[in-house]
């Protein structure tokens, strides 16, 4: 069956919402998702601006652990170059025996200059941070030691305390989208988290490259790739159109602002040339049509238009896992909780039965 999950973006841009107000707000949205039978749950890593906020999201997700019966607790992700290996592998062993067994382990590396500078990194280390901490912490997790010979992590060989319960293989996941990015994630032998920003028949050659490293690497076929995506579900398409079209374009905006997606610096930046590309073509569309694309690239409507939708993503892309953000932009967590719970009813059931399906990639 096809893999969904759900993700919290703790995102405040309510107008009239404490943050104290909003964290409830997510809890509930993953107490919700528990009860009504979605298969994970994930928390980002974010710091210092409204567009995100969940610092520690281990810390998070141990609190949700005690508060859910079934549903996976992952990170998506652990910002690896801000964290000490150590204590991200720690972390990760307390969080699958709190959680018995249910733990997903996500890593990214960042992508906001705004982070990046309070914690003292210079964002141009952070190819280069991430690949040695993820060889380490992913190390660690198999055998309960860690150890490390990088220049930014010298590791002497040390014993963790509590011991991993049971293998992560198969439970790591890489948010990745620029090409080192992406032979990171199938050196690794992690599944590709991809956050969808345009249709994925546009993405299909970051997949490709993915699926083809992974492969050649491994020679094995690859874990399904899991898209993120924002979601809003309602009966009446109307409502759907206006209310997905409204916290799109702000949860958009909140974006572009936090990572200066149009900005000239990524060029100056090692690592990422990539969002240098991206910045110059944001720049030459203007916001209001990147904003239409990114848009289109979203699941919202109504039940039957949602399953339409995801049936010609399985077309393209063949098997995937779906991650569905349900609040964003300043929605009403009301609003979100009903997308949530009408998506589950209506759609879920119709969604398991995509998986399997060959794509035009292996067809």
């Amino acid at each position: 069956m096809l893999h969904i999950g759900v993700n919290l973006g703790f995102g405040n841009l309510h107008a009239d919402l404490s943050d104290q107000q909003m964290y409830a707000g997510e809890v509930r949205i993953a107490e919700l998702a528990d009860r009504l039978g979605f298969d994970s749950l994930w928390a980002v890593e974010h710091h210092f601006d409204d567009y995100a906020m969940c610092p520690d999201n281990v810390v998070l997700l141990a609190h949700l652990a005690g508060r859910t019966r079934n549903i996976r607790l992952g990170t998506g992700a652990v910002i690896l170059p801000w964290n000490d290996p150590l204590r991200v592998a720690e972390k990760m062993i307390m969080l699958d025996i709190l959680s018995g067994g249910r733990a997903l382990f996500g890593m990214g590396r960042g992508l906001s200059r705004k982070e990046y500078a309070p914690f003292r990194i210079p964002m141009d280390e952070s190819r280069a941070r991430f690949d040695e901490a993820a060889a380490m912490i992913t190390e660690a997790l198999e055998t309960g030691y860690i150890e490390g010979a990088g220049p930014f992590y010298p590791q002497p060989r040390t014993r963790l305390r509590p011991e991993p319960c049971g293998s992560f293989r198969g439970r790591l996941y890489c948010v990745a989208g620029s090409p080192d990015s992406v032979t990171s994630c199938a050196t690794l032998g992690a599944s590709l988290m991809s956050i969808v920003t345009r249709p994925v028949a546009d993405l299909m050659p970051v997949y490709r490259s993915y699926r083809e490293q992974y492969l050649a690497r491994h020679g094995t076929t690859p874990p399904p790739i899991s898209l993120n995506v924002n979601m809003y579900c309602h009966e009446d398409g109307a409502t759907a159109a206006d209310r997905a079209q409204r916290y799109i374009a702000a949860f958009f905006a909140s974006n572009v602002e936090h990572y200066e997606m149009a900005g000239e610096h990524f060029a100056r930046t090692a690592g990422y040339e990539r969002y240098a590309e991206l910045a110059a073509g944001l720049r030459a569309a203007g916001l209001e049509k990147a904003a239409g694309a990114y848009a289109a690239s979203a699941l919202w409507g109504t039940p039957a238009q949602i399953v339409e939708q995801l049936t010609g993503i399985a077309e393209v892309l063949g098997d995937f896992e779906l991650i569905v953000l349900p609040s964003f932009g300043g929605m009403p967590y009301q609003q979100a909780e009903r997308s949530l719970e009408l998506f589950a009813k209506e759609v879920m059931p119709q969604a398991r039965e995509l998986a399997g399906r060959t794509g035009e990639l292996t067809g």
